[in-house]
């Protein structure tokens, strides 16, 4: 419940501003942690680097740096939820981290190879915190600018404008470098920067509109006990967790899922730069082909969902998403990754939609703090893609194959397939009243 002075909930304008916020943030989303960034890097460090006395590969380091910007985001986030909840700063902080993130962004203009490894892997970490500890404060707005009847459709008006506004970006970048000469750049690899440097302005551009639409802070003095109210309440949700074996299940079975699902997502331009060689479009072509079917994996999922239940559907993703992986162990030429890429695009919308509405689910009735639910479910996501991240990277430093790699992570789906089956849903259907348990 809006208690801002003086505004009003559900108002078109205010919706629209905050919209504007996933617009100017999931260009770093797109176009730096999924796709050209990734491939700038593979193309401009060597492919085995030594850091700090250990030699790896490059796509392991990368690994390893995403694996570190999540680690440092899941133990700060409880405490950034907390101060969004009890300091009423929300836009101050949102400012700050999506100020700190685009100035990052600004900052890999000036990675250029080897000589600025270090420079670069930093800059890329600290934008991935910027980005993560900006989401915390602009989901915090929600139940601000919207009635509860309402955050189903606001919520997934934030997600349409993301979508839009990091493809119109990635297709300029796209245009851009591979047409550099045209745009006066004396070579691929400055246009490719000049890249970084557009998502950073895009990003800090476009969040002026929420800046400027959402409601100002009304400033609290915050309580002493705030920085560690974030940490009681996970406890709280810890221990709830323990009691409620479906809902704790359920979250172990997230856990599983995610690790797979979080590693593919930010490696799969990697593999298939490393192990099949393409080229910097035909890596972008896979990430739009991702973006787009995901769409379409939220519907059929959805469907299935509402015929056989959330269950049953959670279960065929799961089973698919082993199955792929298995797939793509195996796979030698560039037409069977695109096979993949549409499986896995397909299945990255299902998984996110059914994991979150299968937990609201079974949340117990009438709970009045689901914010704490979902801060617990949000920290296991984060931690889950530290462990799938991680491991991707120390089985592609110790065995050298990051098919192996890939192998590996088909066993996280196997564990969350097998955990899944103990969680009990409660489904009730409308037309009979009666209630299936399953």
């Amino acid at each position: 419940m809006n208690t801002t002075p003086g505004f009003q909930v559900n108002d078109k304008k205010v919706i629209n501003g905050w919209a504007f916020f996933d617009w100017a943030n999931s260009a770093f989303a797109l176009v730096i942690t999924a796709a050209i960034f990734p491939v700038y890097y593979m193309a401009v460090t060597d492919d085995t680097v030594n850091v700090l006395g250990m030699k790896m590969s490059n796509s392991t380091l990368y690994a390893y740096a995403i694996s570190a910007a999540y680690l440092l985001v899941a133990a700060v986030s409880p405490l950034l939820s907390g101060i969004a909840d009890y300091s009423g700063r929300r836009k101050f902080f949102m400012k700050t981290f999506t100020t700190i993130g685009a100035l990052a962004c600004l900052v890999l203009f000036f990675f250029k190879g080897m000589g600025t490894l270090s420079l670069g892997t930093i800059a890329f970490i600290i934008a991935m915190m910027g980005f993560a500890g900006g989401l915390v404060f602009y989901n915090s707005y929600l139940p601000l600018i919207a009635s509860e009847d309402r955050y189903d459709d606001v919520s997934a008006k934030g997600f349409s404008f993301g979508f839009i506004g990091s493809v119109i970006l990635m297709v300029i970048n796209l245009v851009i470098i591979q047409y550099y000469e045209a745009f006066g750049f004396k070579d691929q690899g400055t246009a490719t920067r000049i890249a970084f440097v557009m998502v950073g302005l895009w990003w800090l551009g476009f969040a002026q509109i929420p800046f400027k639409r959402l409601p100002k802070d009304q400033r609290q003095e915050m309580p002493p006990q705030v920085l560690k109210k974030g940490f009681q309440e996970l406890k709280k949700v810890w221990n709830a967790a323990k009691q409620q074996r479906s809902i704790g299940m359920f979250l172990l079975a997230f856990f599983c899922a995610s690790a797979g699902v979080q590693t593919a997502l930010y490696l799969a331009a990697t593999f298939a730069e490393k192990e099949l060689h393409f080229a910097s479009a035909e890596l972008i072509l896979i990430i739009l082909i991702l973006q787009l079917v995901a769409v379409l994996g939220t519907i059929v999922f959805a469907k299935l969902s509402d015929w056989k239940g959330n269950k049953f559907a959670l279960s065929v993703i799961f089973f698919i998403w082993m199955v792929t992986c298995i797939f793509v162990y195996f796979i030698d030429t560039k037409p069977q990754f695109y096979i993949a890429a549409v499986s896995v695009g397909i299945l990255m919308g299902g998984t996110q939609a059914m994991a979150r509405s299968t937990y609201s689910k079974l949340l117990p009735e009438n709970t009045p703090d689901t914010t704490s639910y979902f801060s617990f479910y949000d920290v296991i996501e984060k931690v889950a893609t530290v462990l799938g991240t991680f491991s991707f990277g120390i089985i592609g430093q110790l065995t050298g194959s990051m098919r192996l790699s890939v192998l590996a992570l088909s066993g996280f789906f196997v564990l969350a397939l097998i955990i899944l089956q103990a969680v009990k849903m409660n489904i009730r259907h409308e037309g009979s009243g009666t209630v299936i348990e399953s």
